[in-house]
């Protein structure tokens, strides 16, 4: 993608990237960076640092890295030409009209804007003419007109190329409906991928429509089908009902299992309520819902499969700063059972009366204990001080109290097996962690070394050979002799071929300079490279050693024996020893 130097120099001198991802990140100033949760992945820890001087971020968590158009791709989920799109918005510039390929940007507009012709295509059959058992199965479910327009909900009639003559109508080729995931191709052509059903649109926090989930109006199987992954949409990624809840006013976000406990919630009233695309919450939607609140309430069905998620989503939510509160869902097995069973106002006490996910955790355990025995009022104390262990001191004095009371001990002997638990867990806790960190460093260079098909001594003077040349371009002047070909197959031998085209063409080395060549992936391990290494005291002397080290190495895995080589061969394998 040729975006001209000038335009993206310019652009890098407007952008700021600690005022870009403080709008995502809440930052605090550590020493020359700053640092913040990763919105990557779950942290209680902040591990996501950013670089003002190198104007790049990097996350030690997780590995996610690069610049700030790199960071933009990520969050929001765009290509690397509709990411540089919205930097150069926000910094007040046109985007060049000519110069450049836009056909992926260009796609995914398409792709959105047939979702958009579709959405208003279902929405129309569902209040026209042979919709009518579709808009009777909403009304039924008690859904009122106004909601039903609110969330755009339609219905796929049961032509097979209704919507596919709509769209070609409309100016779209089936290869585009098709990218958009709204037809299949069967033995016989193209046809409508939903077919009677009534649908819901899923539509992401700008205002689009990404996706769509569709219901049987009969007992065909299967029951659910939805929108499979597209250039616009990835289901690990979204949360149903975001686009109203952030706008809310509320600071909590009540997370539930499907569409229409979050439409009925919505509709009497419950306007931050969301759910999880997917059958399984992902760490990707949790750092979007950490985004826009600081409390998440746990809604989930009171089924086994309900209870099993809730716990699973406990863990994970766990890992983020958002307060935990679980509510006692009585009276149907899900909101919208409840809200049409009692009415809003009674599930509205059982939302202000919900538990912590502590208090949850211990009622559980009271729950699966006779406390009339001496035998089960200590299995649950030692039960007990296993929860309360990462609780807060004053949750600890809390609930120490309480249990003793209830259970009729003395508090300091219950205080005192917390306080030897925690110790105990604390220490095999920081041991685990340090042999994880310590693995997982061995494990990742070992598999980088052994998918670029070359040795851990090889691999690591190639590593540190490309921070060399990036953080000090003059030791590109010491290349004599060496190539690239000396280099494995991958991501290091990309690198040292864009660097030494950049230094050749004086386009600079920093990180930035490399976005429009990298994928998201390569860009953090580019970033984490430059943000794991240290400064050289000599790189004068240092980068020769590099250089001597790879080629060594590339001579014994290729068989190259210094006793058969001539002089100029000697002096290419070895330098100018």
């Amino acid at each position: 993608m040729a975006l001209s130097e000038s335009f993206l120099q310019q652009l890098k001198y407007k952008t700021d990237i600690e005022d870009v991802i403080s709008t995502y990140v809440t930052l605090k100033k550590r020493g020359s960076t700053f640092v913040g949760l990763c919105p990557f992945h779950n942290e209680k820890t902040p591990s996501f640092t950013v670089y003002p001087d190198t104007q790049s971020f990097y996350c030690f968590g997780c590995g996610a890295g690069g610049d700030a158009v790199t960071f933009i791709r990520k969050i929001q989920n765009l290509d690397y030409m509709d990411a540089v799109r919205l930097l150069a918005e926000r910094a007040g510039m046109q985007m060049p009209s000519e110069g450049f390929d836009d056909s992926l940007a260009k796609k995914r507009r398409r792709i959105l804007e047939a979702n958009r012709k579709a959405a208003k295509f279902f929405n129309s059959r569902l209040t026209g003419a042979g919709g009518e058992k579709a808009l009777g199965y909403f009304l039924n479910r008690g859904l009122t007109k106004k909601t039903i327009t609110k969330f755009g909900l339609g219905y796929a009639p049961t032509d097979w190329d209704g919507l596919l003559n709509y769209l070609k109508d409309e100016g779209f080729s089936v290869a585009e409906m098709y990218e958009a995931g709204l037809v299949r191709k069967g033995q016989h052509g193209y046809y409508d991928y939903f077919r009677n059903r009534v649908i819901t649109p899923i539509i992401d926090i700008y205002g689009n429509v990404i996706a769509f989930g569709g219901r049987v109006l009969d007992d065909s199987k299967p029951k659910y089908i939805n929108t499979s992954d597209t250039l616009v949409y990835k289901k690990t990624n979204e949360v149903f009902g975001l686009n109203f809840a952030k706008d809310s006013g509320r600071t909590s976000i009540i997370l539930c299992e499907g569409y229409m406990d979050v439409i009925a919630m919505h509709q009497a009233g419950f306007t931050n309520a969301v759910a999880g695309c997917g059958t399984a919450l992902t760490n990707e939607q949790i750092s979007l819902i950490n985004r826009y609140a600081s409390e998440v309430i746990l809604a989930y069905d009171a089924d086994e499969a309900g209870q099993k998620a809730l716990k699973r989503a406990i863990q994970m939510f766990k890992q983020t700063n958002l307060k935990i509160r679980v509510p006692k869902l009585m009276y149907g097995k899900d909101p919208d059972e409840i809200i049409k069973t009692v009415g809003a106002e009674k599930f509205a006490a059982m939302l202000e009366t919900a538990a912590s996910d502590l208090e949850f955790k211990l009622l559980e355990l009271r729950n699966s204990h006779d406390l009339k025995t001496t035998h089960s009022k200590i299995d649950f104390i030692n039960e007990a001080v296993k929860v309360l262990a990462d609780a807060s001191p004053v949750e600890q004095d809390i609930y120490i109290s309480r249990l003793s009371e209830e259970l009729g001990i003395d508090r300091k002997s219950a205080a005192a097996q917390l306080e030897a638990y925690a110790k105990k867990n604390a220490y095999a806790v920081r041991r685990a962690g340090s042999r994880k960190i310590i693995n997982e460093s061995v494990r990742q260079t070992a598999k980088a070394a052994f998918d670029g098909n070359t040795t851990t001594k090889k691999f690591k003077a190639e590593e540190r050979m490309i921070f060399l040349l990036i953080k000090y371009p003059d030791c590109y002047k010491m290349l004599d002799g060496f190539s690239s070909e000396y280099l494995g197959k991958g991501f290091i031998k990309k690198i040292f071929e864009l660097i030494c085209a950049n230094i050749e063409n004086v386009s600079g080395t920093d990180i930035s300079s490399f976005s429009s060549e990298l994928s998201v992936d390569e860009m953090g391990r580019l970033s984490g490279l430059m943000a794991n290494g240290r400064e050289s005291v000599d790189p004068k002397a240092e980068f020769p050693d590099c250089l001597k080290v790879i080629r060594e190495e590339y001579n014994k895995k290729n068989g190259r024996s210094v006793s058969v080589m001539n002089d100029d061969e000697f002096r290419k394998a070895f330098g100018n020893t």
